[in-house]
């Protein structure tokens, strides 16, 4: 265990975030048993009851298992912990998780055209102006990056109209993470976000209450650029 004392004495945020990183990096596995509340503080050096709120959140994420009269123990996270651990899992030691990435993928061209179909069938009445517009915002950029983000704005109201809130919470979390990779996916994801006609048959499909027009629209939006990706990660893995 390499858990470093912590400088400022704020926090349960500081031990939360020490411990979930040796939590994610295996450095603490699945059973291993944690040190008491006392010895974390004395190692930390921090006060129990920062400690003990740190455990708190950490047994909230799926990350921990506390039993009253018992050890600490660490769970597999695979198997117990939410979305909003993704944007954590992306950014590890520095570099992008490739597997985290390739997950992305598979989910949006997964869900995406599913989201749409729904939203071609529950469009609020404003839904196909609103894409309309982001159609003509999204045609009229040049800047790859800001093209992807306004290609997550038309997404956004798409989203909106699926009227999903599990949908949503997912695209929330899959947003969070993929946003602050959004240079690095400038080049691959060029075809895609500069296909404004695209985007256009999609907002087409969904004003005229077509949802498996949508769906199909979705489909051909999503997945050349999620199949290229797909193959440029199956090749860098391959090179390691």
């Amino acid at each position: 265990m390499a858990l470093q004392p912590v400088n400022r004495r704020s926090v349960p945020e500081d031990v939360f975030e020490q411990i979930v990183a040796e939590v994610l990096s295996g450095e603490m596995a699945p059973g291993e048993t944690l040190p008491s509340e006392r010895r974390l503080a004395e190692v930390l050096g921090v006060s129990r009851p920062a400690v003990r709120e740190a455990l708190k959140r950490l047994t909230e994420a799926g990350l921990v298992e506390i039993r009253q009269g018992d050890a600490t123990t660490v769970r597999d996270f695979r198997r117990h912990a939410g979305l909003d651990l993704l944007p954590r899992l992306l950014f590890r030691g520095g570099e992008i998780d490739v597997s985290v990435i390739r997950s992305i993928l598979e989910t949006r061209l997964h869900n995406g055209p599913k989201i749409a179909e729904l939203a071609a069938e529950r469009r609020p009445a404003e839904l196909a102006d609103q894409l309309d517009e982001a159609v003509r915002k999204l045609a009229a950029e040049d800047d790859p990056i800001e093209q992807q983000r306004l290609a997550m704005a038309f997404w956004d109201l798409v989203v909106d109209g699926a009227d999903s809130i599990a949908f949503r919470l997912m695209y929330n979390t899959l947003r969070a993470t993929y946003e602050p990779a959004l240079p690095a996916l400038a080049t691959m994801m060029a075809e895609e976000v500069g296909r404004p006609e695209a985007y256009r048959k999609l907002a087409e499909a969904i004003r005229h209450g077509d949802p498996a027009g949508a769906r199909q629209a979705a489909q051909d939006l999503l997945e050349p650029a999620t199949v290229a990706l797909l193959a440029a990660i199956s090749t860098l893995e391959d090179q390691r």
